[in-house]
């Protein structure tokens, strides 16, 4: 059984606490990507939709 070592343990939490935009950013892309795994038909001509909008507004 391996576990992880306590100086990894604090090594990890002081770096989600110190890069919180980045962390929180990594866990949306992840969970983004796991849901259109699965989604329905419809649930990707949806985000297809909202997916155009973001595009129009980036590129202004």
């Amino acid at each position: 059984m391996l576990k992880t070592s306590e100086a990894q343990r604090k090594a990890s939490k002081r770096y989600r606490e110190k890069n919180r935009a980045k962390v929180n950013y990594n866990n949306r892309r992840r969970d983004a990507k796991a849901f259109v795994k699965m989604a329905t038909l419809e649930d990707l001509e949806e985000l297809k939709e909202e997916i155009n909008i973001r595009e129009n507004e980036v590129k202004k």
